[in-house]
């Protein structure tokens, strides 16, 4: 019976994500099928994960490589896609590049070598984002938004890695200052597509803007992000600081 109980409010909470997702995609003129909602279940057991499942989700965001392979293990039987959204350590790169689909959090040449060495080759490339430190936060990842062309040029060259867009996590201010910040992860997004033209880099796809979360989604969306990160408005609050 508390299995049944828990099955229904995590369907139902990603339920009322969904809505928020249509409603904004709705007051901004945009297609919901070009919003993905990825669940972020860092910390969240396996159980957890099979409710999700079980209500829709197949993409979920992990935060620590070690717990996030044990799940992987764990669930290998279901179709999921896993992304790795948390700051990436150089001892965890193997971690990555052998289970995981996508990347959001990458902010050095160093990692992208070591990802795109250690991917096997009979894998598809590995999906990566590039963190922008949007609110040039002194403990927050990602890179400088001027350091991004040159960033860009260099991952490029990587067999192993295909770049797929930008991500971002702006500090926690006011309304109107993470709008600014959307906003300029926006313009950034856009000068990224047009520093490589698909006429030119047909192997290229950019077109993901990893940004919004449970309490900002309406925003990120109203500024096109194309990808949210939802975690507590799914699974329900946790005791840890969290990206979501």
């Amino acid at each position: 019976m508390l299995k049944t109980v828990c099955q229904r409010k995590t369907a139902n909470n990603i339920a009322k994500v969904r809505a928020r997702i249509q409603q904004a995609a709705r007051e901004n003129a945009r297609d919901v099928k070009d919003i993905q909602l990825l669940a972020v279940s860092k910390t969240r057991s396996v159980e957890d994960i099979k409710e999700a499942f079980a209500a829709g989700i197949s993409d979920l965001g992990e935060n620590y490589a070690q717990e996030a392979e044990t799940k992987i293990k764990a669930l290998g039987d279901l179709p999921l896609t896993w992304h790795f959204i948390g700051p990436v350590q150089s001892n965890k790169t193997e971690i990555i590049a052998r289970h995981f689909t996508w990347l959001h959090s990458l902010d050095r040449l160093k990692i992208a070598e070591r990802l795109s060495r250690q991917r096997q080759p009979s894998q598809a490339p590995l999906n990566v984002c590039i963190q922008i430190n949007i609110d040039d936060e002194a403990a927050k990842s990602g890179i400088q938004p001027a350091e991004l062309p040159a960033f860009a040029a260099e991952l490029v060259t990587l067999p192993h890695l295909s770049l797929r867009g930008l991500m971002a996590i702006p500090a926690p201010v006011s309304q109107d200052q993470l709008k600014c910040a959307f906003s300029r992860m926006r313009t950034l997004f856009q000068a990224l597509q047009q520093q490589f033209p698909k006429q030119q880099y047909p192997q290229l796809n950019i077109d993901t803007l990893s940004m919004g979360m449970s309490a900002d989604l309406e925003l990120a969306i109203a500024e096109g992000s194309t990808l949210v990160r939802i975690g507590t408005d799914i699974f329900g609050p946790r005791h840890e600081h969290s990206q979501d």
